[in-house]
């Protein structure tokens, strides 16, 4: 059993300067790190001026890119393992995400969770799995890690906004339904929006859809 060790990232804001009343927590995907992401931040900031943004260094170092890093391999694996990879990663992802809500004095539902591509596929496990509800989990070109899964282990369903390029040539553009289908299925609010022609990429029009969604997530309710 691996010993969870603490993750660390760069971060951004509050814009607005003071106690962040918000956290959005951006998961990068295979290959690269917390920086990825980050450039995000200053976008939605303009949106959510009391958000921090925290962007972790996934915790393994990546099999395929010397420097960057991996939630979890793919390589030669089989589903059952990269679902206990999967498994292994989520417990270093709450461990971070409960001590960085602690260390603020926030609760759950004032987290949302962002992800790219591998990214994603973390949000989409941790985030209805965890104690309490987070605000929103929004998920770039990603899939759900064994989908059968779901409906036994589900905790506390978010809202959940999926964009996923229809020429992507990395994760499968079918992955967008088969998540979709499986999480409604579990109970959780999902929205999805296909864009026409785009590859593994995040668009203007999805980072756009994507802060809304944020914005329009987190509840009016004091922290």
């Amino acid at each position: 059993m691996r010993r969870l060790v603490e993750i660390t990232g760069p971060s951004f804001g509050p814009a607005a300067g003071g106690k962040p009343r918000q956290l959005v927590v951006l998961l990068h995907g295979y290959g690269a790190d917390g920086n990825d992401l980050l450039g995000l931040a200053p976008h939605w900031a303009r949106l959510l001026p009391e958000a921090e943004f925290l962007a972790p260094h996934a915790p393994f170092p990546c099999e395929a890119a010397p420097f960057g890093r991996q939630w979890f391999g793919f390589e030669g694996r089989s589903d059952d393992m990269i679902l206990a990879e999967t498994r292994t990663a989520a417990g270093f992802l709450d461990a971070f995400l409960d001590a960085e809500r602690d260390r603020r004095g926030l609760r759950d539902n004032r987290i949302a969770l962002v992800g790219f591509s591998q990214g994603t596929m973390m949000s989409l496990h941790v985030a209805p799995r965890r104690p309490q509800p987070v605000a929103a989990v929004v998920g770039y070109s990603g899939a759900l890690i064994a989908p059968q899964t779901l409906a036994a282990e589900i905790r506390s369903p978010p809202r959940i906004l999926l964009v996923h390029g229809t020429s992507d040539p990395a994760v499968p553009y079918a992955s967008l339904d088969l998540a979709a289908q499986a999480l409604r299925a579990s109970g959780c609010e999902v929205t999805t929006e296909s864009r026409r022609g785009l590859a593994h990429a995040i668009d203007e029009e999805g980072l756009a859809l994507g802060g809304q969604f944020l914005v329009t997530s987190f509840t009016p309710t004091s922290a």
